[in-house]
């Protein structure tokens, strides 16, 4: 997919069609669990059907309502520095993961999300690593190659693929060069300092004396 630098992105339009599909059909779970202990309670199969049909259509049609407005909520940001995101109905949720924390990005892809043609990106931190855990999901991306080359580049170098992903090279060293002259002036002004502290030092060691 086509990612610009410092400009915001949402998954793909076919998450939203997944999420709705997914969540729904998740409700199958709570269903069966319901209907088993109508059976129990009815012993008849008939009644427990009709409940089971019943909860079912409730739950699929709110959690399908969920997934709905929920793909609305969801952006991904990609500035020179860093990653952003946010999502959420109820409660918002966002974040942000500097690249130097970054020390993995995986593609996931699923057999239903095979089926749309998308796949997750799970970005691995140096501080979740460690548990197999994911600090950020770039969910629901299309042709997720170029967008995980972009990330690792800015990992690797500080700087984007622009020729893959049309993304502009902005980024800037994430430090200064003591060679530099903001360097050269930071050094002579950490010797200055410190000769004025040797000469203190001095004064106080010869009224001791």
């Amino acid at each position: 997919m086509s990612v610009q630098i410092d400009t915001a992105f949402i998954p793909d339009p076919s998450f939203r069609s997944y999420l709705i599909l997914v969540t729904a059909f998740g409700m199958l779970i709570p269903v069966f669990f319901f209907a088993f202990m109508v059976f129990a309670i009815t012993e008849g199969a008939g009644s427990a059907l009709a409940v089971m049909a019943g909860i079912f259509a409730v739950l699929a049609f709110t959690g399908g309502l969920w997934a709905f407005l929920y793909y609305d909520t969801v952006c991904y940001l990609l500035t020179p520095t860093e990653m952003t995101w946010g999502r959420g109905i109820l409660w918002k949720q966002t974040g942000i993961v500097p690249y130097n924390r970054i020390t993995n990005v995986d593609i996931i892809q699923g057999p239903v999300m095979r089926v749309f043609g998308i796949s997750n990106l799970r970005i691995q931190t140096a501080g979740y690593s460690a548990n197999q855990m994911a600090e950020i999901k770039l969910q629901g991306i299309r042709d997720p190659e170029p967008l995980r080359a972009v990330i690792m580049d800015f990992v690797r170098s500080g700087h984007p693929v622009a020729a893959v992903t049309g993304a502009e090279n902005t980024a800037t060293p994430a430090f200064v060069s003591a060679a530099s002259p903001s360097g050269q002036a930071a050094d002579a002004s950490v010797l200055r300092e410190l000769r004025e502290i040797t000469a203190v030092l001095k004064r106080i060691e010869e009224k001791m004396q």
